[in-house]
């Protein structure tokens, strides 16, 4: 009888554990595949899409023709570490207070102890990577590069990194996968100093014979490719990257990834370096836009997305992914070097009708384009809801029906999906430790001492000494300040801002109406 007991058993707990298991395998099969390429100092009228007309995204137009296109899609920062945290985390920028620009040396930002869209999702299933810019710090303070690196990608997420450490301008420039430095010689080790450089090293401020790139401002440390970088470094000869090379070689780890993953639900952060500076397209596109370097590289980046593209299809994937296309924070032309992009410019406008541009708060520093596309499910659409990356974590998680949340991600899957207009109510953007606050058409810009206008880029900042207020329905342009004339929008727009950002803000910052 008891033998009999338990072979029932048995028998009943395999069964349990198969409908479990094929429940479990059916939930992956599924899942889409989620790919969110982030250009990086792209701007609102970069893209054809967006009424660019001198310069030839078909690629970003073909995304942007068959997926939803957001006219008020907006990065949660005007600089890239602050906005890529944000999109990652969930989490507005300014309330973490190291979220600003970092250094090739900063510690990880990002805690391992914070859940991030990368371990959401692996928790439902789904394989992690990121391929290209991270620039969110690594190590704990006082990496040695010659060993493998942690924390990093690995450590908030990501099963698969292959990244540069910050940006292309900065040292070192190597390429990192899962931690270690790719192609190091252990007999050239690499140092990295942000504070002064090694004896007998060149560098652009005093071996400017040695350049190919020259420095405007802010670029005179270790030459690297006859390019002229922030920082010192000595060693890793071997591991250096050329920079003409950066798009291909980011774009086939990223074709990579996707082939090898193919086979199971898998989430992939395509972070491309362009049009960041310095711009290097490769040989092939030299003289492709006629705008020099800048447009040379838009072309660049967007001949690499279509590749990409082809990739998911040619694997039978593009059907079930679902792919998110922005920008870290709008443009800049003079960012460091010389390379033509003011003087290249003709009639393109990289922010389109915006103003201001990248560590601006006028809206041309945060608002970006912002594509989905999803091949057979999303209906092609513009959509004007008011939507930011912060949105993505939570977003993310009701599409794939996980309960994290995140403290500043709103549940917008209906509008990403292009199912409804409503997008958020209201949204706190940031540049270089400054905030300002949209509501509906309005946007409300706080009183901020500094200079009017960044000289070295020339852009203007939204600095003044009184509060700015425009309606962006009628006024896209913010040439019209209503703050004066309506007193009562002003005070509702202060009360919900100070709300958000808190009373110990409003005390630092003397927000009071007088």
């Amino acid at each position: 009888m008891k033998q009999r007991l338990f072979a029932v058993s048995l028998l009943l707990a395999t069964l349990f554990a198969g409908c479990t298991g094929n429940k479990v395998q059916k939930e992956e099969a599924s899942l889409p595949n989620i790919i969110v390429v982030y250009l990086d100092d792209l701007g609102y009228g970069d893209v054809g899409a967006y009424r660019a007309t001198e310069l030839k995204t078909p690629n970003m137009d073909k995304l942007a023709h068959g997926g939803v296109m957001f006219t008020n899609g907006y990065a949660t920062s005007a600089t890239c570490t602050p906005s890529r945290y944000g999109l990652l985390t969930g989490v507005y920028p300014w309330r973490e207070k190291d979220a600003k620009i970092l250094p090739g040396t900063a510690p990880l930002l990002i805690s391992t102890e914070q859940i991030t869209i990368p371990k959401m999702l692996k928790a439902k299933g789904y394989h992690t990577g990121i391929v290209g810019k991270w620039h969110l710090g690594l190590g704990s303070g006082n990496v040695n590069w010659n060993e493998r690196v942690s924390p990093g990608p690995n450590e908030v997420g990501f099963d698969y990194s292959y990244i540069m450490a910050a940006t292309q301008d900065r040292v070192p420039t190597v390429y990192i996968e899962n931690g270690m430095v790719v192609g190091l010689d252990p007999n050239d080790p690499i140092e990295i100093s942000y504070k002064k450089n090694f004896e007998g090293e060149p560098t652009g401020l005093e071996n400017p014979e040695m350049l190919k790139m020259k420095w405007h401002h802010g670029h005179n440390n270790s030459i690297v490719n006859g390019i002229p970088r922030i920082g010192f470094m000595k060693g890793g000869e071997a591991a250096k990257w050329r920079d003409e090379d950066m798009a291909d070689h980011f774009l086939e780890k990223a074709k990579e990834y996707v082939k090898d993953h193919k086979n199971e639900p898998f989430f992939l952060y395509y972070a491309m370096q362009q049009p960041h500076v310095p711009r290097t397209p490769h040989e092939r596109f030299v003289g492709s836009s006629g705008m020099g370097p800048r447009g040379d590289v838009i072309v660049e980046a967007d001949w690499c997305l279509g590749e990409f593209l082809k990739t998911l299809e040619e694997e039978g994937l593009i059907e079930n992914t679902l792919i998110v296309f922005s920008s870290d924070n709008g443009p800049v032309l003079n960012d460091g070097y010389y390379d033509d992009a003011v003087e290249k410019l003709g009639e393109h406008m990289p922010a389109g009708a915006l103003r201001g541009g990248k560590y601006s708060l006028f809206e041309a520093g945060t608002r970006v384009p912002f594509i989905t596309y999803w091949k057979g499910k999303i209906e092609p659409k513009v959509s004007d809801a008011l939507v930011c990356q912060v949105d993505l974590f939570s977003s993310l998680a009701t599409l794939v029906n996980s309960a994290e949340k995140a403290q500043d991600s709103q549940k917008l899957l209906d509008a990403f999906m292009g199912k409804s207009e409503k997008g958020r109510e209201n949204l706190v953007i940031e540049a270089t430790s400054r905030t300002a606050f949209r509501k509906g058409d309005w946007v409300m810009i706080p009183p901020y001492k500094g200079a009017a206008v960044n000289t070295q880029v020339n852009i203007e900042l939204a600095n003044a000494d009184e509060y700015q207020l425009y309606n962006l329905k009628e006024d896209i342009s913010q040439q019209n300040n209503l703050a004066e004339s309506n007193p009562e929008k002003l005070k509702e727009m202060l009360d919900e801002f100070i709300a958000i950002r808190g009373e110990a803000f409003s005390k630092t910052q003397k927000l009071e109406l007088k």
